[in-house]
């Protein structure tokens, strides 16, 4: 209640400064305009065609300018007239006299316009250095702070600016523990210890254990790491301080080592706690060798690694931090000793998407028998953030079908909503379009049923989506992949021009829709070359790196600029291999893509076993398959 009230009159101090600003600011710039004459500009003849009319009531003439300033009889207050004097007129004084004009001359006095000026532009400074100094003082007194809370000379508007700002949650009051936490058991098992710790810290130190200083997770954005710190807090039940690495940075130099004082300060006032600091990496940035680096990042970073040097660890205070660029970490920070553990949060696997799938249907009403199994299948490489999505999307479509559960359907559709986007019904394709789209899409299906069969295509729709994609192909991995051969990676590259091959070989023509496959298999093509030593040209040589391991991007290369040349022929001939292979694919079962690009486009959709009962429907049919071998000598 005592903070509340500083607060309280801090805040009220606040907003009668600001206050008296904004009145200063009124009174120079708003209240002068108010009050301001109506002038109009009249030429000399006018003005003695005026006179002499006896219209003109009074008369001014400036003697420094020979500016005439004058008003007319049965004009409104405030409205005057400016004329020029014409020179050597010396007959207008009698002119006046004759017309009974009231008239005077004088000459301006300087120093009384200067000090209005000076008033004006300086009050609202005065007020502002005034009050800041004002408001600073009584800060100081009622929060007991030195003069590093005053900053500018006086300009004390943030008598809270050296405090962190970290959000406090209690340990029970997280609402979380190991239970919420699915598809990450690794990365339980390796913070199991550190709960441990938290819980019964004697029985480690009996045998000269130490608690570990902090511990860094690392993994691609949406896999849980905000949340596995939270659950540590909730199992070990200890305060959870939460604040975000950019929180730190501030435009006024020392504001950010201020913060991290601070909020050690406030661990250490709870201790055991948890500190979790989200996106270390705003903060946590590798120093460079220059002599001009002592920024304020930089003056935060070292009070950062200051402080986690100095805490008591016996106390039990564990700093956790996220991130997911790790290679822009300085090596400082994440030796031992500061971040003891780097706990990786990868996407989950198979069974762990299956795992977080049912964990947050547990919160849905759903319907008997639905298979998470097959849901988990066709969402490879899906982080948890997208899996609760899916969840969730599944729930909002059964409401908006009037249903009280959701069904399979509703999980399976919403699988496409996040993959792809919701469907576009506005965007109504002619009947040629939806022809080359079916072909389009069954050239990539036949292309893929010819080929192992480890990834057979499970849906092929032509109904456009929000993402701009006017159909898709779906093909599902029957079993989880960790490694990918040689040969898989061509037979992807084939698949993704199965598309283009389609429109080449019906329409002889080509068109657009083809961009975003083009794109991933360049993107292959290059890995094979670049990254994983895949080329007979280059063998096993590395020629570039991928900045980010968990944020993608393309690879920086490693190579002169006549290696970089070759690279570009290399990846070309892949690429061209792969779109040979489905032209032949095709050529070949011509018949069986005519049936069942004509079954698509009047259907709009088809699943994966219609897709194969239409592929292997004649006794004994099986598609062809074009002989490899052959198709790389052509393409040579």
């Amino acid at each position: 209640m005592e903070m509340d009230d500083k607060r309280k009159r801090q805040s009220m101090m606040l907003y009668i400064l600001i206050g008296m600003v904004v009145f200063a600011m009124l009174h120079t710039f708003v209240f002068p305009n108010m009050m301001q004459q109506v002038v109009t500009d009249k030429s000399y003849s006018e003005f003695i065609a005026d006179v002499d009319a006896g219209k003109v009531e009074k008369v001014d003439l400036d003697r420094d300018t020979t500016e005439i300033t004058y008003t007319m009889k049965n004009d409104k207050p405030g409205h005057v007239y400016k004329t020029t004097m014409f020179p050597n007129d010396d007959g207008l004084v009698e002119r006046l006299q004759k017309a009974g004009v009231n008239f005077s001359a004088h000459v301006p006095d300087e120093t009384g316009a200067l000090f209005i000026y000076l008033l004006i532009n300086l009050l609202p400074l005065a007020i502002l250095i005034g009050g800041g100094m004002l408001l600073n003082r009584q800060l100081r007194k009622q929060m007991g702070e030195d003069n590093n809370m005053s900053f500018g000379g006086g300009f004390g508007l943030g008598g809270g600016l050296g405090r962190s700002g970290a959000k406090e949650v209690k340990g029970e009051e997280t609402g979380k523990n190991f239970g919420d936490v699915a598809g990450q058991d690794e990365a339980k098992e390796s913070l199991q210890e550190i709960v441990g710790f938290l819980k019964d810290p004697e029985r480690y130190a009996e045998i000269g254990a130490k608690l570990p200083h902090g511990a860094l997770l690392v993994g691609p954005p949406g896999t849980g790491k905000t949340l596995l710190a939270q659950a540590v807090a909730g199992e070990a039940n200890v305060p959870f301080f939460s604040i975000s690495g950019s929180e730190f940075v501030e435009m006024f130099v020392g504001r950010g080592a201020a913060k991290v004082r601070d909020l050690f300060k406030q661990a250490n006032e709870k201790a055991p706690c948890i500190v979790f600091i989200d996106e270390i990496d705003a903060v946590g940035k590798r120093r460079d060798s220059g002599l001009t680096t002592n920024d304020e990042r930089e003056q935060t970073l070292n009070q950062l690694l200051a402080e986690m040097d100095g805490f008591d660890n016996h106390k039990g205070i564990v700093v956790f931090a996220a991130t997911n660029r790790p290679e822009s970490l300085d090596p400082a920070l994440t030796r031992p000793g500061r971040f003891d553990r780097r706990i990786p949060v990868e996407l989950p696997d198979l069974a762990g998407r299956e795992a977080i799938l049912k964990l947050h249907a547990g919160d849905v009403k759903m319907e008997a028998g639905v298979d998470f199994g097959v849901i988990a299948r066709q969402t490879p490489g899906a982080s948890g953030a997208d899996l609760a999505n899916m969840i969730n999307e599944a729930a909002l479509r059964a409401v908006r079908m009037g249903r009280t559960r959701v069904t399979q359907d509703d999980i399976l559709e919403s699988v496409d909503v996040v993959i792809a986007g919701e469907k576009k019904k506005s965007t109504v394709l002619s009947e040629r379009e939806r022809e080359m789209v079916s072909y389009h899409e069954c050239g990539h299906a036949i292309v893929a049923a010819v080929q192992d069969g480890k990834a057979p295509v499970s849906k092929i729709t032509i109904v456009p989506r929000t993402s701009g994609a006017l159909g898709f192909t779906m093909q599902t991995e029957e079993d989880e992949r960790y490694l990918t051969t040689r040969e898989e990676y061509k037979q992807k590259i084939a698949v993704l021009c199965g598309g283009r091959a389609a429109e080449e070989l019906i329409f002889n023509q080509m068109t657009s829709g083809a961009a975003n496959d083009i794109e991933r298999a360049t993107g292959i093509a290059r890995a094979m070359v670049t990254q994983l030593g895949m080329s007979d040209r280059f063998g096993m040589m590395s020629l570039g790196k991928v900045h980010n391991q968990y944020l993608g991007g393309d690879a920086a290369l490693n190579c002169s600029e006549g290696t970089a040349q070759e690279i570009d022929a290399e990846v070309q001939r892949l690429v061209e291999e792969g779109h040979q292979t489905a032209l032949e694919t095709l050529r070949q079962n011509r018949f069986k893509l005519h049936e069942i690009a004509h079954y698509l486009q009047k259907k709009e959709t088809i699943t994966g076993d219609e897709f194969m009962r239409l592929l292997m429907r004649e006794d004994g049919f099986a598609p062809k398959i074009p002989d490899t071998e052959q198709s790389e000598k052509e393409a040579e």
